[in-house]
């Protein structure tokens, strides 16, 4: 009983006197009092026409109050229609003595005024020198009458989960709020834009916070907070900020030319699952998949195909299918670049000269070019069971029927078993497979021969490029039917 009681004594002690565990900062007072001066609350208004939103009232036909409640409502539909303001409240912060100030995108959409007030009760009249919706950033100016103090950006890479950070904003229009936590995690994808990178964090965020800064223990700005999840509207300490590492690089941007001017290199990526991997005989899931290229785009130009696994860029491996946009968009435009693919299992150096997203975007609109008339004769058609499918030349009626693009090749999935491998990767009647295990096939004949070969070389899975009736492609792996 004693020795137990010992042991036990022994254990409290090992766990009080053990290694040192970092507790936080006793106070951040002495790092945040310089910081309040240079974080701004935005006001802003917008006139909108709003429509009536009390519904009439189902009235008995026939009812004395009829005429009644026509007046009511028809004079409430009257004032409901008048042009009316709408005031907004959100954050910001000061990079530049001259009055540069970083807010959030969606604070100041669609304002007609911009209103940036400070700390001591300052308000001065704020014009965009650009936005930026993909980052949800903006670059707002003010005109002030002294130089401003301004924030300096830190390095949101050094950021670790766990270390402290603490954000200054105006939630629920409360000036000059500071809320203090950690690092709760990196890397978020929370699916608001193509450049989802957050960094995650349980200081209290809240309505008012976005656009305003996230601190690290120095007073340097590591993140511009921005989005929140919560059922009630208000903190349960999940909060988003976009880090400082992506806002840095499209500040400088809207700064220099009011807009961004983004890399683009021309294809359409997807996912390389396990199953997709494995079908290519890869060591692990990484890397993006080419499911397409761009007409005289400059991954077309420079001879990328759909079926290459983009494995670096720029001499940077890409860990994901959701890195590549990301470490493209931040390569300057022009530039040549290596890319390394692999393709039917070596890897290739592929150099391609960046194009410019946001030209390309402007482009992209209009050319969905009627394809050509090279039609399919109708021909009595071959039908093969394979992988769990009914597959079958294209013949011209089996075009019509499943609207499928004249420019269109390959072979038609004309049923799929809904128990077999096929299905479980929602393959579907009316796809066209346009390969198999990256070799293009022609007829149903073509697909189970390399089914069979696949099966003779032991893979477990084909890797399928199909298309649907409009030309769009995506693979798919197939587990291989014992």
């Amino acid at each position: 009983m004693r020795l137990a009681q010992a042991a036990g004594i022994a254990l409290v002690a090992a766990f009080v006197t053990g290694p040192a565990v970092a507790q936080g900062p006793q106070s951040v007072a002495d790092i945040a009092e310089p910081l309040f001066d240079s974080v701004v609350n935005i006001s802003t208004s917008q006139e909108v026409t709003g429509r009536r939103s009390m519904p009439m009232p189902k009235i008995p036909e026939g009812s004395p109050f009829q005429e009644f409640f026509d007046e009511f409502f028809d004079k409430q539909q009257e004032q409901d229609n008048r042009p009316r303001k709408v005031q907004s409240l959100g954050s910001g912060f000061v990079i530049s003595e001259d009055g540069l100030i970083v807010t959030n995108n969606h604070v100041i959409e669609d304002a007609d005024e911009i209103t940036v007030n400070f700390n001591d009760d300052t308000s001065l009249e704020a014009t965009v020198l650009g936005h930026d919706p993909k980052t949800d950033l903006a670059l707002l100016k003010v005109e002030p009458d002294k130089p401003l103090k301004a924030l300096e950006f830190g390095s949101s890479d050094a950021l670790r989960i766990g270390d402290w950070v603490m954000a200054i904003g105006n939630p629920f229009g409360l000036s000059g709020t500071l809320s203090v936590g950690v690092v709760s995690a990196r890397d978020r994808d929370i699916n608001s834009g193509p450049y989802d990178d957050y960094l995650q964090t349980d200081a209290a965020i809240n309505r008012g916070n976005s656009g305003g800064p996230l601190f690290n223990m120095q007073g340097q700005v590591v993140g511009v907070n921005t989005a929140i999840i919560s059922p009630s509207g208000g903190s349960i300490g999940i909060g988003f900020a976009i880090p400082s590492e992506i806002a840095m690089h499209v500040v400088d941007q809207l700064r220099e030319y009011g807009e961004t001017r983004r890399g683009w290199l021309g294809v359409r990526i997807q996912t390389v699952t396990d199953d997709i991997a494995d079908s290519l005989g890869m060591d692990g899931a990484k890397g993006a998949l080419v499911a397409g290229v761009t007409d005289d785009g400059p991954a077309e130009k420079a001879g990328i195909e759909a079926g290459d696994v983009i494995l670096s860029f720029n001499g940077e491996e890409v860990p994901s299918m959701r890195d590549l946009p990301r470490m493209v968009a931040d390569t300057d435009i022009g530039r040549s670049v290596d890319v390394v693919v692999l393709r039917k299992g070596e890897e290739v150096t592929v150099p391609v000269e960046l194009g410019r997203l946001e030209e390309a975007e402007e482009t992209v609109l209009a050319d969905e070019s009627t394809g050509s008339d090279n039609g399919s004769s109708e021909t009595e058609e071959s039908q093969t069971e394979v992988l769990g499918m009914t597959v079958s030349d294209i013949s011209a009626k089996q075009r019509e029927e499943f609207d499928l693009g004249e420019d269109i090749e390959g072979v038609l999935v004309v049923e799929v078993d809904p128990d077999g491998p096929a299905a479980e990767k929602r393959v579907q009647a009316g796809d066209v497979i346009v390969e198999v295990a990256q070799e293009p096939v022609a007829t149903p004949k073509d697909v189970a021969d390399q089914v069979a070969k696949l099966k003779e070389d032991g893979r477990k899975t084909a890797l399928l490029l199909l298309s649907n009736g409009s030309g769009e492609l995506r693979f798919v792996a197939v587990r291989l039917e014992d």
